[in-house]
């Protein structure tokens, strides 16, 4: 059933640019036999209708991609925290005091 609705989508994806590339083919190749003065909006028309499409079709995708990756997230169980030993804070307690050593102006 999953790779059903996988191929399906990937199909609806493919289908709808090839559609909509059609679709505008056939107002530019008719533009081609009429005179520059016949046009009513231009090549700019299709051309500018194909490209809004697209994009709201990708705004769809990418609206749906992060709703289901926050409830992936949502449903993912919280990782768990590592204590942290004392040699961590030993660590940090000496690169603090390097950098103060560094910061120090130094008499000659």
């Amino acid at each position: 059933m999953r790779s059903a609705l996988a191929s399906a989508r990937v199909a609806a994806v493919i289908a709808v640019p090839a559609a909509l590339l059609v679709a505008g083919a056939v107002p530019a190749s008719a533009a081609e036999s009429t005179s520059r003065s016949e046009m009513a909006f231009g090549l700019l028309g299709p051309v500018g209708l194909i490209a809004v499409a697209l994009g709201i079709v990708g705004m769809a995708f990418g609206v749906f991609r992060q709703r289901r990756k926050a409830r992936a997230a949502a449903n993912a169980a919280p990782v768990p925290v590592q204590p942290t030993g004392p040699g961590v804070a030993a660590m940090a307690e000496a690169v603090l005091a390097e950098r103060d050593a560094l910061a120090r102006p130094q008499r000659p």
